[in-house]
């Protein structure tokens, strides 16, 4: 013999099953509608949009503004020296500065570490993948963060220092013979020469 809880709960979930399948709240054909025709959607009215407007992006960091298309030129072009050519009186324009390595590969090597307090140690960035990163040993390095060096990358222009864990120790910029930067923990500036 069933228990009274058992018919109660069965009775209640037949009634809601039901009742759900026969209204309309729910998406279900009601008993009027089932042998009635199917009823034609409501037209969807068009809602008029604003004014699209557009603006150039901010320049990157560090980058020359762009030309506007169509501006004319504010020194005419008549008045433009060519390029490469000096003007008379005022000194020759300075060399650009050379541009960051293009591949990791020009910072594999062995590095000296200059930090902020003056020690130094070295730290040697390996062509060796591991995993994601590749291998980096440090030797001699009073700074905590320094001495648990044991990984490296290089993206976007930039060397990324990685400590046992995974954590970023330290990240600096610059070429393939001298690299600044900071630790990552305290924010001290860093030095990497070779």
């Amino acid at each position: 013999m069933k228990s009274p809880f058992w018919i109660v709960t069965a009775t209640l979930c037949s009634t809601l099953a039901l009742s759900a399948c026969s209204s309309t709240r729910f998406g279900g054909p009601s008993m009027r509608s089932a042998s009635a025709a199917p009823a034609s959607p409501a037209p969807i009215e068009a809602v008029p949009s604003g004014p699209v407007e557009s603006a150039p992006l901010a320049p990157i960091e560090g980058q020359p503004l762009p030309p506007l298309a169509g501006a004319p030129d504010p020194l005419g072009s008549e008045l433009a020296p060519a390029p490469g050519a000096e003007i008379a009186g005022l000194p020759p324009a300075a060399a650009p500065a050379p541009a960051a390595p293009s591949s990791r590969t020009a910072m594999v090597g062995n590095w000296t570490v200059r930090e902020a307090s003056g020690k130094t140690c070295r730290i040697q960035l390996s062509s060796s993948p591991a995993l994601d990163l590749y291998r980096a040993s440090a030797s001699g390095c009073s700074n905590q963060d320094l001495s648990k060096v044991n990984a490296w990358d290089y993206r976007n222009g930039e060397v990324y220092l990685y400590q046992t864990g995974g954590s970023v120790a330290a990240r600096l910029r610059g070429s393939s013979a001298s690299l600044s930067g900071v630790l990552a923990k305290s924010g001290a500036p860093l030095s990497l020469a070779r």
